[in-house]
């Protein structure tokens, strides 16, 4: 579904604030997997997705979906293959609008516009029966401002739409980060019931180890804008954090007491 080859990224170069953020990262995901990936503060863990998405081009590599080579087309162009969660749930929506109003264009993305009537009887009830799946109560609320939701809510909402139209391709960045413990576990298994159900290939950042491990078909762990770690299967399921600790502690010489990585 997706190969990254020999990815490299450097920020500000030649400048003294130059950050060498990738350096040759290779990365396949096979259709329906659901990858986590897990790192510190600079590991180039949002910078990949960041490339996928089309926000930065590499200074090298390869980036191919599904046999489409994306590496240089527009973010706007790959919009249509790709659905993306951001940390801040006020990213994925429009606050001024109604909840209806924002499901409409999430699915409508990559079709034509017309002067057609706004939202037909039959796309609401399409809206209805999605809002229901999030057991929210918002089905009953399809005119009411995005902006006036919790952020809980208003991120269950994004991740909806970001799954409307079963893109190629699924980005969680740190989607949870943000939001308070409880509202992140049910966000996090919303995101989990979302993907099994559309048989959706996904890709999920996180500071989080114990999410990293919980959830998904596969761990990546990232350090110095490298892959370092990939697990997958029966040894996945038997991670702990303390093997995550013990592999990164070995790779980073221990320089990871202040990252926020701990904190998880």
């Amino acid at each position: 579904m997706l190969k990254i080859t020999d990815l490299y990224k450097t920020f500000n170069p030649g400048t003294v604030n130059e950050k060498q953020v990738l350096k040759g990262v290779d990365l396949e995901l096979k259709d329906k997997d659901f990858v986590t990936v897990i790192g510190g503060n600079g590991a180039g863990k949002s910078t990949i997705l960041n490339m996928i998405a089309g926000v930065h081009y590499p200074d090298k590599g390869s980036i191919v979906l599904e046999d489409e080579d994306i590496t240089y087309i527009p973010e706007y162009k790959r919009a249509k293959y790709l659905g993306r969660v951001f940390q801040d749930p006020m990213m994925g929506t429009a606050s001024n609008m109604a909840i209806e109003e924002n499901l409409a264009l999430a699915y409508r993305r990559g079709d034509r516009r017309g002067f057609a009537w706004g939202i037909t009887k039959e796309e609401k009830e399409i809206y209805v029966d999605k809002l229901k799946e999030l057991d929210l109560g918002l089905e009953d609320r399809l005119t009411t401002k995005v902006g006036l939701l919790s952020g809980g809510q208003r991120q269950a909402l994004t991740l909806l739409m970001a799954a409307l139209r079963k893109p190629k391709l699924l980005l969680l960045d740190e989607h949870t980060a943000a939001l308070d413990p409880k509202t992140a576990e049910k966000v996090l298994k919303l995101s989990e019931q979302i993907i099994s159900d559309n048989a959706l290939t996904a890709l999920m950042v996180t500071h989080n180890m114990k999410n990293a491990i919980q959830y998904g078909n596969r761990l990546i762990m990232m350090y110095d804008g490298r892959i370092i770690y990939d697990v997958s299967g029966e040894e996945k399921r038997n991670l702990k954090v303390n093997d995550l600790l013990e592999k990164f502690q070995s790779v980073s010489g221990g320089e990871f007491a202040n990252d926020r990585m701990m904190l998880s």
